[in-house]
């Protein structure tokens, strides 16, 4: 006779799965274009190869493959001549389109003498190239919005920060769109209604949240009944604008831009950013207000800090075990997944506009009862540092 505790069956056994073969297609940011507008060639790793990004003369910044067609010498050793970077091994000058212009020391350039350019945008004050496998050219609606507020006299600019991530897919950063919990368990807030909606290459999380009164030092006069407002939008797989209203009613404009971005390294790395601009409080100096960006940059690394530390220490998962409350994660890959196949195998279902508003009701009440637990008895949350 077999009995319940017999079955193997009644065992969840997770699914691991594997990366994805190839890297997914869309628009990714690498970084502030500022950082590259130097003069001088600056080489990074992307996509599994590596990459030069240098401006000419004329301030157009360029993506080329790093190494040199002619004998592999590096390009981001090079020097910048004129509109062309010129390579340290035998002075090969390659221009911004990939085609040599130049060999100094011969008398004709090779018809072939072609290597890797990168589709480049420029927009918002960051640099962004275009990667597809199939080598296509990027749909014309299928862009970067600009940022309302950048550039603007009233707002800052950016503050911004990056930090590597290995051993994990960058499948891990997105799945946090439809994860209510987690802000309750890693960030310390208590969201107080989420919703996800999910549109052609457009993913979005609406979410009203309060900051955890066991969590904060109550000594610094934080309302702990303020709630904050933030609409964050995923376009294409790396790439997020999140609206904040931090400090004032739903109903006026947002006050903060956070962008928060990634591009892969290899399959099992990736390279996270994130930046913020802020509006200008009335009253406040030009000096006041980059004060409070900076605060708030450093507000936003702790929360990623916090993120990274359980996806170096977490298995990955093809198939979560999930609560109603959970939400759409199955949902979220299968719209995610365009992003990873050709054009041609992109499924109706991928697209197609899904809403889904989880119920918070349960989850305040359990929450709010551990949090008066914890502000009664002294205890916080925050693990204390390690020494």
């Amino acid at each position: 006779m077999t009995t319940t505790h017999d079955r193997v069956d009644e065992v969840r056994v997770i699914d691991t799965g594997t990366p994805p073969s190839r890297f997914a297609r869309g628009w990714h940011c690498l970084g502030l274009a500022r950082d590259y507008s130097d003069g001088k060639p600056h080489q990074i790793s992307a996509f599994g190869t590596e990459l030069v990004i240098f401006a000419g003369e004329d301030g157009k910044l360029n993506v080329l493959n790093a190494f040199c067609p002619h004998m592999g010498g590096n390009l981001a050793h090079g020097t910048v001549k004129g509109n062309t970077i010129a390579c340290p091994f035998h002075d090969w000058r390659w221009q911004g389109n990939g085609k040599c212009a130049d060999i100094p020391y011969a008398r004709r350039v090779p018809p072939l003498a072609r290597t890797k350019s990168w589709q480049t945008l420029e927009r918002n004050g960051q640099l962004y190239v275009w990667n597809d496998p199939q080598n296509r050219k990027p749909p014309a609606d299928i862009t970067i919005p600009v940022i309302e507020g950048y550039g603007e006299d009233g707002w800052t600019d950016w503050v911004w920060n990056k930090l590597e991530v290995r051993g994990s897919h960058c499948r891990e950063i997105v799945d946090n769109i439809v994860d209510m919990a987690h802000f309750f368990y890693v960030h310390y807030g208590m969201p107080t209604y989420f919703k996800n909606v999910f549109e052609g290459h457009v993913a979005t999380q609406v979410m009203r949240s309060r900051p955890r009164a066991d969590a904060v030092d109550a000594s610094i006069g934080t309302n702990y009944d303020q709630e904050g407002q933030s609409d964050a939008s995923y376009f294409g797989p790396s790439y997020m604008i999140d609206r904040l209203w931090t400090g004032v009613p739903h109903d006026a404009e947002p006050n903060v831009m956070l962008v928060n971005c990634h591009y892969p390294i290899d399959n099992d790395a990736f390279v996270l950013q994130y930046g913020v601009i802020v509006k200008k409080p009335e009253g406040f100096s030009d000096e006041d207000a980059d004060a409070m960006a900076s605060a708030i940059a450093s507000g936003v690394a702790i929360g990623f800090e916090q993120d990274v530390e359980i996806w170096k220490n977490k298995s990955r998962i093809d198939n979560p075990l999930l609560s109603e409350e959970d939400g759409p994660v199955y949902q979220l890959r299968r719209w995610y997944q365009q992003f990873y196949v050709d054009v041609e195998d992109i499924d109706p279902e991928m697209t197609n506009r899904f809403e889904f508003e989880i119920d918070t009701e349960r989850a305040l009440k359990s929450w709010q009862t551990e949090v008066d637990e914890n502000v009664a008895a002294g205890r916080s949350p925050i693990p204390a540092p390690v020494s």
